[in-house]
């Protein structure tokens, strides 16, 4: 089976290499970066391909136009569309129309708990969505019936958790997130959270594990990043303490000298937990679907302020185990769906899917287009586009606002 993989941010593209890592040996697999407005830097596109087991030399990094003449020119049985939302249905709907259409894969990168419409509607069109736990499964296959979609999932175990016993190190590692919390404030008291720890022992350090570094792009933008914070305190007076650091290492790298990890609601939780390292999900905002944390309730894994500065990590209660990303490998069907859909392919018969969006003929994808790949789109017909489709975007959100007025 040949299989392409096609990825934008930095956490879809460490989704995408380690699940062609995880494919069968036989695979024929490439790897491709197609360019958006959130291109990882060379440094992220290291961390990212860590534990996949990709070479980063074999990266290809591709405009659209290109990605879909690699796609024309050799077509292959399968495609992974990683990407955001908007990409995603822009490259599924371009990648369904060619004349010889490859099996449409897609799915998400991480904790996706809460199930939203949005991540349905955008990828409605492909022909397998893969999810990661049995919790992800039922309840995306229940907001899709209740829209009167027809999605296919499977399950898989996530591809880039490895499975290592305890901890290894002294670090209270923190997995900073880009929009969790949201609020500065918010940001700013979970920094003081930190600090506490770090001056409660100086002999241990407290690792702020981020994901970018200044100029750097994330799959969802980031204000009030913790390196800006930290800035920020010092320039105030605040004395940083020597043992609270920032790192850009892979999570991998992280963990490897971790006594526990810290996070709101990373995924990097899962990677800690199949390591046997003890966890501490912070709860000091709350538990909504905002803070994307409902999926540690009855975990055992929730803590505070107060916890974290005496690093009381805990173990996750095993009775949440097997239904949220830990069970037994033997139930991930993705490899058996995938065989049946390329075998249908082959055999001519693999049925057509709904787009993500019906109305709005030739120039609405094109204005999709141009609207998802931004400044990354430098075509003629996306300006055009643009310039067309903008006024009269505006004329119909004020014409549904008076609607709703009256």
């Amino acid at each position: 089976m040949r299989f392409i993989a096609i990825a934008d941010s930095d956490s879809y593209l460490k989704w995408a290499a380690a699940f062609l890592g995880a494919l069968p040996s036989a695979t024929e697999r490439e790897l491709i970066l197609v360019e958006t407005p959130v291109l990882p830097s060379e440094a992220q596109r290291a961390a990212a391909l860590a534990v996949g087991g990709v070479d980063p030399d074999r990266l290809l990094c591709l405009p659209l136009h290109e990605v879909l003449a690699v796609l024309r020119r050799d077509p292959p049985d399968a495609v992974l569309v990683a990407l955001r939302g908007p990409v995603a249905a822009v490259l599924i709907r371009l990648t369904a129309e060619l004349a010889v259409r490859p099996v449409i894969v897609t799915g998400l990168p991480g904790i996706s708990i809460p199930a939203t419409r949005k991540a349905l509607a955008f990828r409605r069109q492909a022909d397998l969505f893969v999810l990661h736990s049995r919790r992800e499964i039922r309840e995306f296959t229940r907001l899709s019936r209740e829209n009167g979609w027809t999605h296919r999932f499977a399950l898989a175990t996530l591809p880039f958790v490895e499975q290592h016993t305890g901890a290894g190190g002294d670090d209270l590692v923190f997995a900073a997130q880009a929009v969790v919390p949201r609020a500065r404030e918010e940001r700013e008291q979970l920094l003081e959270i930190l600090l506490d720890a770090a001056r409660a022992d100086p002999s241990r350090r407290v690792v702020i594990k981020v994901r970018a570094v200044a100029g750097e792009r994330q799959t969802h933008d980031e204000d009030a990043s913790f390196p800006e914070l930290l800035e920020d305190a010092r320039e105030a007076g605040v004395d940083i303490p020597g043992n609270l650091v920032v790192s850009t290492a892979p999570m991998s790298a992280a963990l490897d000298g971790a006594q526990g990890l810290l996070t709101v609601s990373s995924t990097a939780a899962i990677e800690a937990i199949a390591r046997g390292i003890p966890v501490i999900a912070l709860d000091t905002f709350g538990v909504s679907d905002q803070l994307i944390n409902p999926v540690f309730e009855g975990s055992g894994l929730f803590g505070d302020a107060e916890a974290v500065a005496r690093r009381g990590f805990r173990h996750p209660d095993p009775a949440w185990l097997a239904d949220n990303y830990f069970h037994a490998v033997e139930s991930d069907d993705v490899a058996g769906q995938l065989q049946a859909l390329v075998a249908a392919r082959r055999q001519g018969v693999l049925p057509a899917r709904e787009p993500a969006r019906r109305a709005g003929g030739r120039l609405r994808l094109t204005w999709d287009r141009k609207r998802a790949f931004g400044d990354a789109d430098r075509t003629v017909s996306g300006a055009v586009a643009l310039a067309v489709g903008t006024p009269a975007r505006a004329t119909v959100k004020a014409a549904r606002k008076v609607k709703r007025a009256l």
